[in-house]
């Protein structure tokens, strides 16, 4: 089967090549994970250091092959370059501090022990928003742990996932140790359902996360660490600093053309705060440029994946137009055979039943509430339990609102987006299994192993034998 990746702000053609073998694949990585397992720690992190280094070294032609098979400006892709490179000394830190081994002297009783091991061979099933960054997530500590990766990149950005991989081998790591194979829905089944895989760590839409944890939940000996989206909400209080806030509801919504799982998806207001609000964040949205990659000057968002999603954005906001929505800022397509998209808001408040769903690209509904409670209550009112923010306010209304929110980031004054490696990234409800990544990524690379152990022999039994 021949796969094409073409880029989404041309339409040019930028990579071709064919779906891989899963069998061949998987024998290969299983052959390869043992040696690589029996590899001192140190070892290993050297190999991953140089990985980093190798991705240094090719730091911006890294960079604009993300900016073009994404549509992300430069800028950006950069951005996600650097954040490659600095996931290394993050899960090293990461797995001394969440794997570390312990040794307790129980004179004589032995000694009592504690090490981890990896799972095996692990399958990295990757994203098409962050191609190389949030699959590294995965791939790096994996490694670090002594597991054996297949790593599937989306469909859509085949091109940046075999980037990544050369990366890795150019630092020395074998190539049966990190594999990519491409594919499309089917491949990833193959891979998940494998009896040969020993986890599987996914990052992408609850859809496609529902339906591995469905497929694997009868087989509790594979760790599955599942990354999903959001229907996050930004909350604004009583605050005067309107310019500011604005900003933040900006880079929240519409950083990445809204193509981020921690993006804000919903902007809940109190009253006192709606008019004026809107109108700033209406303001600053119409002075947001929306181009290509390179162009100069360099642009505040680019397009979304492809054209088929930029249709199912304009229809679903034609569709929250229908069904009671008020359009604050049109969403608005200057090319039909291109998927650029302005970016849009929309008041949602007289929607009867808003749709509980993760809209992915550049779309802000805007909810009028009474106060903080009802505020609060409005940003529970979802499955999903990713990021939520609170712009405004007192110290304890954020007490409060951090104590009733419903999610695994919980910020204040600061973006719903941007979350940092240094500190553990997952949510609840639809949005995750409660894995989380990040920091935590070393907890489900790697099992505890308590161990009593003695030199030699020594026992007896005390009690209960026959004279």
């Amino acid at each position: 089967m021949e796969l094409v990746s073409t880029e989404p702000a041309t339409g040019a053609e930028i990579w071709r090549g064919t779906a891989g073998d899963v069998e061949q694949t998987i024998a290969r990585g299983r052959e390869a994970m043992r040696d690589w397992a029996r590899i001192p720690l140190g070892q290993r992190v050297e190999l991953l250091r140089r990985f980093a280094n190798a991705v240094r070294k090719h730091a911006e032609p890294f960079a604009e092959l993300i900016a073009r098979e994404t549509g992300k400006p430069l800028w950006e892709a950069r951005t996600e370059v650097q954040a490659v490179i600095g996931k290394v000394d993050i899960s090293v830190t990461a797995y001394a501090e969440r794997t570390g081994q312990k040794k307790l002297d129980s004179a004589l009783q032995g000694t009592a022990a504690l090490r981890h091991k990896p799972h095996g061979l692990m399958v990295v099933l990757g994203p098409y928003n962050f191609p190389a960054h949030l699959p590294n997530g995965h791939i790096v500590p994996a490694l670090i742990a002594g597991n054996a990766v297949i790593f599937k990149p989306s469909e859509k950005v085949p091109a940046v996932g075999e980037f990544l991989t050369r990366c890795f081998h150019e630092a020395g790591i074998a190539e049966g140790v990190v594999q990519c194979i491409h594919g499309g829905p089917d491949a990833g089944k193959a891979l998940v359902e494998h009896a040969d895989v020993d986890g599987v760590l996914f990052t992408g839409s609850a859809r496609a996360g529902i339906a591995i944890n469905r497929k694997l939940a009868s087989n509790p000996g594979k760790i599955v660490a599942l990354e999903m989206g959001g229907n996050n909400p930004i909350v604004v209080t009583d605050t005067p600093k309107l310019a500011d806030a604005a900003a933040t509801i900006i880079q929240s919504a519409f950083t990445t053309a809204g193509q981020r799982c921690t993006a804000a998806r919903r902007l809940i207001v109190v009253d006192s705060m709606f008019d004026q609000l809107v109108a700033e964040v209406k303001a600053l949205t119409e002075r947001l440029i929306v181009d290509e990659p390179f162009a100069d000057p360099q642009p505040f968002m680019g397009c979304v994946i492809d054209n088929q999603t930029a249709d199912l954005l304009s229809e679903s906001f034609v569709a929250l137009m229908s069904r009671g929505g008020k359009p604050i800022v049109h969403m608005k397509r200057k090319d039909e055979s291109l998927p650029f998209l302005s970016p849009s808001i929309l008041d949602a408040t007289d929607i009867a039943e808003r749709p509980d769903i993760e809209l992915f690209g550049p779309l802000l509904q805007v909810i009028r509430v009474a106060d903080l409670d009802a505020a609060i209550a409005e940003a529970n009112n979802t499955r999903y339990g990713l990021s939520a923010s609170l712009i405004g306010g007192s110290p304890s209304d954020f007490e409060q609102f951090w104590s009733e929110i419903r999610a695994g980031i919980v910020n204040w004054n600061r973006p719903t987006n941007g979350a940092s490696s240094a500190a553990p990234f997952g949510g609840i409800g639809l949005s995750g299994n409660h894995r989380p990544a990040a920091f935590y990524a070393a907890d489900y690379c790697a099992y505890p192993v308590a161990s009593t152990e003695m030199e030699q022999p020594r026992a007896t039994i005390g009690i209960g034998l026959k004279s």
